[in-house]
């Protein structure tokens, strides 16, 4: 994690917002060629998917401030699923939400799954999401936060205009 400098801060959160994005594209890239042809890989033409971005952005915040707690190490692995499963399945429905609103699509539905509620959410997915969004807490961001203060801010605010550019163009066509 960076310092508490505003700015810093704020890139940091910018920053983690694109890995996030990156590997949500990654992700369902690899799902949609290998596993899944049918399915629908993001809403914009980027290597990037928001929902992952915003995903987690929440979760580093979070997690940041449940490892400040002075609680024993289990508690906090434990504090940090149940945190995570709640606030990851709260950004897709909220996501889901979203593309339904502003793109009339569907991009994802969870109506066949057994334990859905809704179309955007299952137990199944949320508890899916909550163990790799723990997994990307524990052993992933970490390895990242070494390197994110390295990222140039001009590229950090270069990717915000392409990707502004390619959310307009999105909403447009």
């Amino acid at each position: 994690m960076v310092n508490n400098n505003n700015g810093d801060l704020m890139f940091y959160y910018i920053d983690m917002y694109f890995i996030g994005c990156f590997l949500g594209y990654i992700l369902e890239t690899t799902m949609k060629n290998f596993f899944i042809p049918s399915m629908n890989n993001g809403i914009l033409y980027g290597p990037w998917i928001p929902v992952y971005g915003f995903g987690i952005v929440l979760a580093s915040f979070v997690t940041n401030k449940i490892f400040r707690l002075k609680i024993k190490t289990p508690s906090k692995f434990i504090l940090s699923f149940l945190i995570l499963f709640i606030t990851i399945t709260i950004v897709e429905e909220a996501g889901g939400l979203l593309i339904e609103k502003v793109f009339h699509r569907t991009f994802w539905s969870y109506e066949s799954k057994r334990f859905n509620i809704g179309p955007y959410i299952s137990i199944e997915m949320s508890l899916l999401w909550g163990f790799l969004s723990l997994l990307f807490v524990w052993e992933l961001k970490p390895l990242i936060d070494v390197y994110i203060k390295k990222i140039p801010r001009i590229l950090t605010i270069i990717l915000l205009g392409i990707h502004l550019i390619d959310a307009i163009f999105t909403w447009l066509i």
